[in-house]
């Protein structure tokens, strides 16, 4: 019997993931409120009654989205941030590892841009509570950094946002440059240092 439950499980996740997938592909070319259950359905091809046993609604699926896109880059952005004596290497991890990221899940990237601002409600508080959850853990970060002395907690999690809204913008630019010449990428790269650099140097400065 647990086999044979365990057999319907990763099916019914085959099923989900599928949905998730084709969802993903269809928003290439339009945003998730003009996404049409239907176009779903027939993408993965099954009928539209059996969307309801994996989601509620397009907006719930496009939550599910959220956390596929954003859930497994809390790593990630820890190791961005994560204290160094080099400022310089942080800032050159930061920004090699969120070009990457943009070249391995454009799809997700692009997704995030779109939606971020979008018309589905649940999906925008989705994204900004993930985009909250990346600040708390990069003002816990930043509070281990012994350049962090005397700053209150306030002060922190606004320099917290500034990373995270900075590492939007560069994840952005690359995906405008996704297939860009080399050296529009090189470009990229060097204006997403600059503006790195110029947040650092204003946080050097901030309790003079």
């Amino acid at each position: 019997m647990s086999h044979t439950l365990g057999i319907r499980q990763a099916q019914k996740q085959k099923t989900r993931q599928a949905f998730l997938d084709a969802a993903l592909a269809l928003l290439e070319e339009q945003s998730l409120s003009s996404l049409g259950l239907r176009e779903v359905t027939r993408a993965v091809g099954v009928a539209p009654t059996a969307f309801y046993r994996h989601f509620r609604s397009t907006a719930d699926l496009g939550v599910a989205l959220v956390d596929e896109a954003l859930g497994s880059l809390h790593p990630t952005v820890r190791t961005i941030v994560a204290t160094t004596e080099d400022n310089e290497e942080r800032i050159r991890r930061a920004v090699e590892l969120i070009a990457h990221h943009v070249d391995t899940h454009p799809a997700h990237v692009r997704f995030i841009a779109r939606e971020r601002h979008g018309g589905v409600q649940p999906v925008r508080e989705a994204i900004q509570a993930q985009l909250a959850r990346f600040a708390e853990e990069v003002k816990a970060e930043l509070a281990k950094d012994p350049g962090a002395e005397g700053w209150n907690d306030e002060d922190l999690l606004m320099l917290a946002h500034l990373y995270v809204d900075q590492m939007l913008i560069t994840a952005s630019l690359f995906l405008e440059a996704l297939d860009a010449p080399q050296d529009e990428r090189d470009r990229v790269t060097l204006r997403a240092t600059r503006q790195l650099r110029l947040i650092s140097m204003g946080r050097r400065h901030w309790l003079d």
